[in-house]
């Protein structure tokens, strides 16, 4: 048997949903000032913007908030990895006039990268028509219900638009309190954790690469504890003839890993108007399947930024297969293939 010779991870990523779920520290109220300021900024947009990008905090400033947003934002890099912001009052703004809210608060907590090979900066988590049972379909565009995974970014941002009234429940937990409990228990399969393992790209492939990339899920380095883990996307890698099949071993380790993902996960039911923002590198985050009800207008819509924290912390040279670059400070992450074409689509049908 191989016996892990690891640390355990320490610090304030480590957290358990039981523990939280009784806390707010992990919850910002926007106040009536607060949106007052956001309210002030949009007034200066103009009707017909069609690109978002266009929006920046020069040209949109935030006097107060700013600083506020700035230690929220140092919250999730350097502390717990989550934060909720809830306050929004979503009907009194028009569909343009939401995502360019999202999008400048979003500036504030990093730059926004490809979410897609289409090139989309503005995401829409939306079931698509028909989109079930295409092997290259990406998850956020079904209604089906999402392991516990990690995206190709260093922050990862959901605005809640609409809900359902059945599902779509928000799960997240702590990589590192995951680690550990494996690290305690099944220190042999933590091991094989940090070896290699094939992830697909989902036909997603930039110039130069390969179909699938390769990495381990924990990752020590720069002294931090990060992992990656594209759930879907490592087990579709069995679609591709040249990828590297799973092993037994392996599939023992990740079955074990998403269930203390599910022991120690803080689940939450968003609300329209909240915002969620992760610690992609540290937090795991996954939903439940949810069932829109098109007969009543219902049909459950979030707005998703991936960001670069000009902050981020030091990732692992691999890390540049699915990154682009892992040099800290630069904008990194995201999907850029031969075809892409950065937009901020104001909606996906």
């Amino acid at each position: 048997m191989i016996i892990s010779k690891r640390s355990p991870a320490s610090g304030p990523s480590i957290w358990r949903g039981a523990d939280l779920v009784t806390q707010d520290r992990w919850v910002y109220q926007f106040t009536f000032d607060d949106i007052k300021e956001l309210d002030a900024a949009l007034e200066k947009l103009p009707p017909n913007i069609s690109d978002l990008r266009k929006i920046t905090t020069v040209a949109y400033p935030l006097p107060t908030l700013s600083a506020k947003f700035t230690k929220l934002q140092r919250d999730i890099i350097d502390g717990l990895g989550l934060v909720l912001i809830k306050g929004i009052p979503i009907d009194h703004y028009s569909p343009l006039e939401a995502a360019a809210l999202y999008w400048m608060i979003g500036q504030h907590f990093g730059d926004p990268v490809s979410q897609n090979s289409a090139g989309h900066l503005l995401g829409h988590v939306k079931d698509v028509e028909n989109s079930n049972g295409k092997p290259n379909q990406r998850a956020y565009q079904t209604n089906e219900a999402l392991r516990y995974h990690t995206d190709s970014c260093d922050i990862v941002g959901l605005f809640c638009l609409q809900t359902t009234p059945t599902g779509g429940l928000s799960s997240i937990a702590s990589a590192a309190a995951v680690h550990n409990a494996i690290l305690d228990n099944r220190p042999d399969l933590l091991e094989i954790l940090y070896k290699p393992f094939a992830i697909s790209r989902i036909g997603e492939i930039p110039k130069g690469q390969m179909p699938w990339y390769m990495t381990p899920i924990f990752n020590e380095f720069g002294g931090c504890l990060t992992c990656i883990y594209p759930a879907r996307d490592l087990r579709a890698a069995a679609n591709l003839p040249s990828a590297p099949r799973l092993t037994d071993l392996q599939k023992e380790a990740l079955d074990l890993l998403d269930s203390y993902a599910e022991t120690f996960s803080l689940k939450m039911d968003f609300e329209p108007g909240d915002i969620q923002f992760l610690h992609n590198h540290t937090v795991l985050h996954g939903r439940t399947a949810y069932n829109d009800d098109p007969s009543q207008g219902i049909r459950r819509h979030l707005l998703r930024l991936w960001l670069s924290a000009p902050n981020g912390r030091p990732l692992p040279p691999h890390f540049a297969d699915r990154y682009g670059t892992v040099e800290q400070g630069a904008v990194r992450g995201g999907i850029i293939c031969p075809e892409t074409k950065l937009s901020t689509p104001l909606d996906i049908v």
